[in-house]
């Protein structure tokens, strides 16, 4: 199951699971669609490509909660 992480690593936006515009590579490391733009779509971190986030129903969060570690340092 996805984690779901609630920021971009890159300039700490929210993310929230039940909307879209997140993008993830396959370590799920996590962008908004901004920063993914101006990384071409390329993880920094692996050099993974940067895909869509799917979105998690928010009537989902109780039984399978997001993940609240956020992982943006500034």
């Amino acid at each position: 199951m996805l984690a779901m992480r609630p920021d971009c690593e890159r300039c700490g936006s929210e993310l929230p699971a039940e909307a879209s515009g997140a993008f993830i590579c396959s370590f799920e490391c996590t962008f908004c669609a901004t920063c993914s733009e101006e990384l071409d779509d390329t993880c920094p971190n692996c050099g993974g490509e940067l895909m869509d986030r799917p979105t998690r129903a928010a009537k989902l969060h109780a039984k399978f909660p997001p993940s609240t570690k956020r992982k943006f340092t500034p």
